[in-house]
């Protein structure tokens, strides 16, 4: 039966290739930083050739969520370290068996007061998360309803509910109005939002989406995994940023991303919502717990966002740096001050080449194109850090330039 299911397959990477949408993945040799050694043993159609003034592999990194830079930090490092002697390497059970310890807990109470919530609660990942809210919370009776653009784990977790689904074009507030009329039949309404989204950088209205939530008696949820720990005065989140903590019902988000960029990801929400969660959540009761050198290494980077106004200030001037010598370069990047600075290709192939270029260059970053973002709409997604140095930057621009010229050049 496999050979030609196999046949099958092969002709689709085939397609795939030809079509300048297959995304290779590079191994890298080093730590994750702003700066990272790439393995001359990558993964298939990831060699690269060392530009003249590069060192074989080494490359800055513009392309990882390691927005505060805490991926390599020592203290982090040393609370993993730490940990493992005191709370071991896993768990080999899920939460409401054998797997949780008081590390677990810490981190839920910490999460809470940090994202202004009643309580929190653990998962193996983001998407987990997002796949196990609305099937616990809404049923036939209930109404979701979702930008556009939200993530794929916001998407599939809402096809996994029965509840109607509603979609409103990204961040447009009359179209979100509309559908909140249309659901006023419904037992309960949940409007769901990115608080960033992760193509774009744009920035979800969060203020005005609570105030039409108020007007037709919704709820909010927003997953914020590209904002916490760097967006807003205190790194809260873009609840905090639009001044809605007290206001949003249910916030998701990520521990690999600013928050050290491990893995794992939590719910911070009313308190009866979590309830409810360690209870039928499907995501929870029937995976692993998370491992406790993660629970511990993210304490230690809670503790850290409380001094991190520094490195806020540094990832705040760096993204103003990209974005206005990219824009005075005559680059096309979507309008925001988000560190995520989409630059706009356009065509697949292109978007691909162009980061082979760069690489060649010097700098790592990745083309994104369908199906991760929609046909002839591929960029290369730049993502700045606090890590990142004034020179990392302007390197990187005159890398761009450069790789532009390369092109130009090879289209005749």
């Amino acid at each position: 039966m496999y050979a030609s299911v196999r046949d099958e397959l092969s002709a689709t990477l085939g397609e795939i290739r030809e079509a300048g949408l297959f995304k290779p993945e590079r191994v890298i040799s080093t730590p994750q930083s702003a700066s990272v050694t790439v393995s001359t043993g990558s993964t298939p159609s990831t060699s690269r050739t060392p530009g003249p003034d590069t060192p074989p592999g080494d490359v800055l990194n513009f392309c990882a969520n390691n927005y505060l830079g805490l991926a390599d930090h020592p203290e982090v490092v040393a609370a993993a370290k730490d940990a493992l002697d005191r709370w071991g390497y896993g768990m080999a059970s899920v939460r409401f068996i054998c797997g949780t310890q008081e590390i677990h807990k810490e981190l839920e109470q910490r999460l809470s007061a940090f994202l202004g919530q009643e309580d929190t609660i653990l998962y193996s990942s983001c998407f987990d998360a997002n796949g196990g809210v609305f099937e616990t919370l809404l049923g036939p009776e209930d109404a979701v309803i979702s930008d556009a653009l939200n993530h794929a784990s916001i998407i599939d977790g809402i096809r996994l509910s029965k509840a109607r689904r509603l979609r409103y074009a990204n961040r447009d507030l009359a179209e979100l109005e509309t559908r909140l009329k249309e659901a006023q039949d419904a037992r309960r309404r949940l409007i769901v939002t990115d608080g960033v989204f992760s193509m774009d950088g744009y920035v979800a209205p969060l203020a005005e989406i609570c105030d039409l939530a108020d007007r037709y008696d919704a709820m909010v949820m927003v997953d914020d995994s590209h904002a916490v720990g760097f967006v807003g005065p205190g790194g809260r989140g873009t609840p905090e940023l639009h001044g809605v903590m007290d206001r949003v019902d249910i916030i998701t988000g990520t521990l690999g991303k600013a928050l050290g960029g491990a893995s794992g990801g939590y719910v911070a929400a009313r308190a009866e919502i979590v309830a409810l969660l360690r209870q039928r959540s499907r995501p929870y009761l029937f995976s692993n717990s998370l491992a406790p050198v993660i629970a511990a290494a993210s304490i230690k980077v809670l503790d850290l966002l409380e001094g991190a106004g520094g490195l806020r200030d540094r990832l705040n001037a760096n993204t103003a740096l990209f974005r206005k010598e990219m824009t005075d370069a005559g680059f096309e990047i979507l309008p925001g001050d988000h560190a995520i600075a989409p630059v706009m290709i356009g065509d697949a192939a292109e978007a691909g080449r162009m980061a082979e270029l760069l690489l060649e260059r010097g700098v790592y970053v990745i083309g994104f194109s369908y199906p991760v973002v929609p046909m002839d709409r591929a960029r290369i997604r730049v993502q700045l850090s606090a890590a990142h140095s004034t020179d990392d930057v302007e390197r990187a621009v005159a890398a761009f330039i450069d790789a532009r010229e390369a092109m130009k050049r090879e289209r005749g």
